[in-house]
């Protein structure tokens, strides 16, 4: 294994060990974090217009052509994302995260509302409980989904969620206890990475961004392939 994987793995395992613990050291990271920034990605914070009517836009740009519509709201979210300062900018108007490093937290809503704007053009309600557990949970990502759903830690998939035939209360805190789990694994990875990265800052932000922007373009993409069209009413 190289440096860069043994440091990667190095920062995977102290944010594991981190996350649990931190959770009850951190009020501001609570369920009701992780929803909030849901909620603010589908109304809109910032210069950012709510996800509906940012994916109507592409939509209409493309023409009408929904899934090109879905790709471009991909592309456009990769390119915030790895954008760090508009990340920051975002993140510091969600009031709630005083506890969260404004990047980590711009960087929250830049994803859930991508993956709000790909659900809306895909036909799904998104004040529908059960569809915004679904968007949380694509958050944590296919293989990580994959491995909670094998171990019985999740009942379903996203898609699963967000038709089911009831909505599980049950469900609004268990998911989002599990994305700020993994929020936390990602804060105690970018402290100890920046901590290694103040020797080399230029690497260390050009890293930082290709890291955050690849993250998103792989949430972006499950969510495309998960949340297969609906019927729109």
């Amino acid at each position: 294994m190289g440096r860069m994987g043994i440091r990667k793995k190095a920062v995977s395992t102290v944010g594991s060990a981190l996350a649990p613990r931190a959770i009850d050291l951190a009020p501001g990271l609570t369920t009701s974090f992780v929803q909030q920034a849901m909620h603010r990605a589908i109304v809109g914070v910032g210069p950012l217009v709510g996800a509906a009517q940012a994916a109507e836009k592409q939509l209409k740009e493309q023409g009408g052509n929904r899934e090109k519509a879905v790709k471009e709201v991909i592309e456009n979210h990769v390119r915030y994302a790895a954008a760090g300062g508009f990340t920051t900018n975002v993140g510091g108007l969600v009031t709630a995260a005083v506890t969260i490093p404004a990047n980590i937290t711009g960087l929250t809503v830049i994803q859930c509302r991508m993956v709000a704007g790909i659900a809306h053009l895909r036909g799904y309600d998104l004040d529908d409980p059960r569809v915004r557990n679904a968007l949380l949970l694509l958050l944590l990502g296919e293989e990580k989904v994959n491995k909670q759903v094998a171990r019985k830690k999740l009942p379903a998939p996203p898609m699963a969620i967000a038709t089911a035939p009831t909505h599980d209360a049950h469900l609004d805190t268990l998911i989002a206890a599990e994305v700020a789990s993994d929020l936390l694994t990602r804060i105690a990875g970018k402290r100890l990475a920046t901590t290694v990265g103040k020797r080399v800052p230029v690497v260390g932000g050009v890293v930082g961004a290709s890291a955050d922007g690849f993250f998103t373009y792989k949430i972006g993409k499950y969510a495309a392939q998960e949340l297969l069209p609906r019927a729109r009413r």
